[in-house]
């Protein structure tokens, strides 16, 4: 089943499946290695909730809701 990232919580792993729309946030995603079929662990997130920091390509990054809303996955 497909869901948003945001909805992930600390400790899932998840694969990539797609994005809910295409704009300038996408492609911005794009070039920062979030793409299709790749594995994503999420981290942990802000107390507050947002951001939420990923592990991707053995690199963290840290998203806010609205971008990882747009992320799709499958959990691993």
């Amino acid at each position: 089943m497909t869901q948003p990232l945001a909805t992930l919580t600390a400790g899932q792993t998840a694969t990539i499946r797609g994005f809910s729309q295409d704009n300038s946030v996408t492609q911005r995603l794009l070039q920062l290695g979030i793409i299709e079929g790749e594995r994503v662990d999420v981290v942990r997130r802000a107390p507050a909730g947002d951001p939420i920091e990923i592990r991707i390509l053995g690199y963290s990054l840290s998203l806010r809701n609205t971008e990882a809303e747009i992320i799709l996955v499958t959990l691993a």
